[in-house]
């Protein structure tokens, strides 16, 4: 099968989300520098590593570049995939979320047998699911 192997988030304000991924989820954030070429502004690019090198843990890694356009209006219909991150406990980082900028979107909700899930835009708009594993959600 062909799988999802890169994600990117697309920003606004760079630094803002660059601090709300990793001061919610420990992510590290760099950017992708090449020696000697000068990235004009809306070229640059950000490396987004989920898990340490050499992890052995599921999950994909992604990037970061400067949005193109308008951010996403709140209401309007999801037109991007929506990633989920996997957290011990979705209670404890609905806190994280919120006390770094982030805003539910949806209350938490079971999905039955597999565990609990809910939805949130970042700081820049951009949806995102965070998923706890409980095989007794009802």
């Amino acid at each position: 099968m062909n799988r999802v192997i890169h994600f990117e988030i697309h920003a606004a304000d760079t630094k803002r989300a660059s601090k709300f991924y990793s001061d919610t989820f420990g992510w590290k954030i760099e950017e992708w520098l090449i020696p000697g070429l000068e990235m004009p502004e809306e070229n640059r690019y950000w490396m987004v590593m989920t898990a340490d090198q050499g992890s052995t843990e599921p999950g994909i890694s992604g990037g970061m570049v400067v949005r193109k356009g308008e951010a996403p209006k709140v209401g309007e219909p999801i037109t991007s995939f929506v990633c989920t991150i996997d957290v011990d406990d979705v209670d404890k980082y609905t806190k994280k979320v919120e006390a770094n900028g982030g805003k539910s979107t949806t209350s938490k909700m079971p999905v039955m047998g597999m565990g609990w899930l809910a939805y949130f835009n970042d700081t820049e708009g951009n949806i995102f699911g965070i998923f706890q594993e409980d095989k007794n959600a009802k």
